[in-house]
């Protein structure tokens, strides 16, 4: 019993590494070292960082930033432009619902006229499945924004979290 506990956990663990390490630029750097090695000296460093500039090409960005989350296109005077959205979700980190047993007050709800009662003390139940559950609004916006003509970055942004 305690070998496939152990075993899980180290399973869960390794798969979590496996995970973050596929999200890092050196983890992109390793799998496309042929990209990596056109770029200049100065974007060499940034993507190593994760940073983007004016002028990356499309592959670059990827060695920095991963794939887009979301990608749209926008027809202007000059052509079409490719924009990339790498979107970050942000939720409410203050109350927290969990399901659970619970006591309603006055005027509960009578199932049939009788059982769970009614009137004061109107009852109980159980709320469910168990939490928690973030309560609140959820904030989703665009933690950078890349827009590419030409196969070179244009223009970039980067949002900030309120």
């Amino acid at each position: 019993m305690k070998t496939s506990k152990i075993f899980l956990m180290l399973a869960t663990l390794a798969g979590a590494v496996w995970l973050a390490g596929c999200s890092t630029p050196d983890y992109r750097i390793k799998e496309h070292p042929e990209i990596f090695a056109q770029l200049d000296p100065q974007e060499q460093a940034m993507v190593r960082a994760g940073q983007v500039g004016l002028g990356f090409s499309m592959d670059a960005v990827k060695l920095a930033l991963g794939n887009p989350d979301r990608v749209t296109i926008r027809t202007t005077n000059q052509g079409q432009d490719q924009i990339w959205h790498y979107v970050e979700t942000v939720y409410y980190d203050g109350a927290f619902v969990y399901g659970g047993p619970y006591w309603r007050g006055w005027g509960g709800r009578r199932w049939g006229g009788w059982g769970w009662g009614g009137g004061w003390g109107g009852g109980w139940g159980w709320g469910g499945p168990w939490g928690p559950y973030p309560v609140g609004p959820v904030h989703t916006y665009d933690r950078f924004r890349v827009e590419f003509r030409n196969n070179k970055v244009i223009e970039f942004n980067q949002e900030m979290p309120q």
